[in-house]
C-alpha cells in the first residue's frame, strides 16, 4: 500500500481552479445576478484561492465587440446591453412617470455638487425645495443619505446612489451626464434654472472634499 504525501493533500484541497474555470465562474455568477456586485463578493461566492478581479481583467476583454460588455459600475460590476445596441430594447422599457423640474434640478445639484445639505440645494437653486420632491427621489433610490456636515446643527448631505449611475451606465460620479444625455433619456423638457457643472470642475471638488473631509462625520 502507498504512502499517500499530506502535503500534496492539502495542496490540492487548497488550489485554485485554472483562471479560464474562474472566469467562467465570474460570469455565470455576473449573468445570474440582477443587481451589480462587487468583487469581494465575488471571490466570497468562489473556491478558495480563486482571483476575481484579474479572471474580470480576462472576461472583460473577452466580451469586447459583443453585444453585451462587462461593466463596472461604481465598485461594483455586471454584464450589459452595449450603448449602441440600446435601441433594440426599447420595446422591452416601461415608461415611467416624469420627474418635476424641480425634482430634476434637485438631482442634478445633488449629483454635480455632492455631498450637499438641503440648505445648500435651496441657496443653488434659489427657491426652497420641497419635502416631497427630496422623498421622490430618495423613493427612486437615486439619491441616499450621505455624511452629516460638522457644522451648528450637523446638517445631513445628499450623494446619489450606485442605481442613479447605473441607471445611466456610469462607471463614476466623473462620467455624469451632460443636458443632452439627461433630455435624450426623457428627463428634461426644458432649460433647468440650474447648469451642470463643467466636467473639469470634478478635480477641483475632489480635492476640496479631501481637503475638508473634517467637516464631515459618518
Amino acid at each position: 500500500m502507498h504512502d499517500v504525501d499530506q502535503g500534496s493533500v492539502e495542496e490540492s484541497l487548497f488550489k485554485a481552479p485554472p483562471m479560464h474555470e474562474q472566469e467562467r465562474m465570474v460570469e455565470a455568477i455576473l449573468f445570474a445576478t440582477s443587481e451589480p456586485i462587487t468583487v469581494k463578493a465575488l471571490n466570497d461566492r468562489m473556491p478558495h484561492g480563486c482571483d476575481a478581479a484579474e479572471a474580470l481583467v480576462y472576461l472583460r476583454k473577452r466580451y469586447e465587440g459583443r453585444g453585451v460588455h462587462v461593466t463596472k459600475v461604481g465598485n461594483s460590476w455586471t454584464i450589459r446591453t452595449a450603448p449602441d445596441l440600446g435601441f433594440l430594447m426599447q420595446k422591452e422599457m416601461v415608461e415611467t412617470r416624469k420627474l418635476s423640474r424641480a425634482a430634476i434640478e434637485t438631482l442634478a445639484i445633488v449629483a454635480y455638487h455632492q455631498p450637499v445639505t438641503r440648505a445648500e440645494i435651496e441657496e443653488i437653486r434659489g427657491v426652497s425645495v420641497s419635502r416631497g420632491t427630496i422623498d421622490q427621489l430618495i423613493e427612486l433610490e437615486w439619491i441616499r443619505f450621505g455624511r452629516r456636515k460638522m457644522t451648528p446643527g450637523r446638517p445631513v448631505t445628499f450623494v446619489v446612489t450606485q442605481n442613479f449611475l447605473d441607471h445611466f451606465g456610469l462607471e463614476s460620479a466623473r462620467d455624469l451626464p451632460g443636458l443632452k444625455e439627461l433630455r435624450a433619456a426623457g428627463l428634461l423638457e426644458s432649460q433647468p434654472a440650474v447648469e451642470p457643472m463643467a466636467a473639469d470642475a470634478f478635480d477641483e471638488l475632489e480635492e476640496s472634499d479631501k481637503g475638508q473631509s473634517e467637516l464631515f462625520e459618518d
